[in-house]
């Protein structure tokens, strides 16, 4: 039976400063920080966009659009999030070991245009993960609902016993575990890589 790896992305393998992105829309929009979250980043929102309200990248983007109320230029907002992503190399081979050891994919709690763009904004991870580069919206529910690891499962064919789940948020975590995934709260790559061999090595003959 194939290993399943299965790796957020903001503050697991790219250090994320939420802050310098909100900066970048604030200056996109014209827009302080408070009024950001009152428009957009709530549960109507964004994290509704993490859910698969929106499917679609063009779809985001119109409901972004109309929550701004501006004509938001879509690679001036793909450049305001990767300007606060910078990629951490160590975790990043942890997730080449693990690729050796099983499947890797990503699930990170993001919306479509995220998801159409990931190439750009992770290019890293392309070489690592391939195809397999994936958003919450894509399975339409958002890390920590139980609902999107079952799916993820059921896309890969995996049963919960050969998954392993690693994120930086103990209430991920703690998604993953209840529908029994390995799973690992992120704190260092040493840690990672760590908790990577540890689960490899429990599983063989199994």
């Amino acid at each position: 039976m194939t290993l399943l790896f299965i790796f957020d992305m903001d503050d697991v393998l790219y250090e994320y400063d939420w802050r310098v992105r909100m900066a970048g829309m604030t200056a996109l929009t014209g827009y302080s920080l408070d009024e950001l979250r009152r428009r957009w980043w709530h549960d109507e929102g964004e994290w509704a966009a993490e859910a698969g309200v929106y499917r679609t990248a063009d779809e985001y983007l119109s409901a972004f659009r109309a929550a701004m109320g501006r004509d938001i230029d879509e690679d001036a907002w793909v450049r305001v999030r990767g300007e606060a992503m910078t990629a951490w190399p160590e975790s990043l081979a942890a997730v080449r070991r693990a690729s050796e050891l099983g499947q890797v994919t990503l699930l990170t709690n993001n919306g479509a245009l995220v998801g159409k763009h990931l190439a750009t904004l992770a290019p890293e991870l392309v070489e690592l993960f391939g195809d397999h580069l994936f958003t919450s919206s894509h399975y339409g529910a958002r890390k920590p609902d139980p609902a999107v690891f079952e799916r993820v499962l059921e896309a890969y064919g995996v049963p919960a016993e050969h998954a392993f789940f690693a994120d930086d948020m103990r209430v991920n975590v703690e998604g993953a575990q209840s529908v029994g995934i390995t799973a690992y709260r992120f704190g260092t790559p040493e840690g990672l890589l760590a908790a990577i061999e540890e689960f490899a090595a429990s599983r063989v003959g199994v």
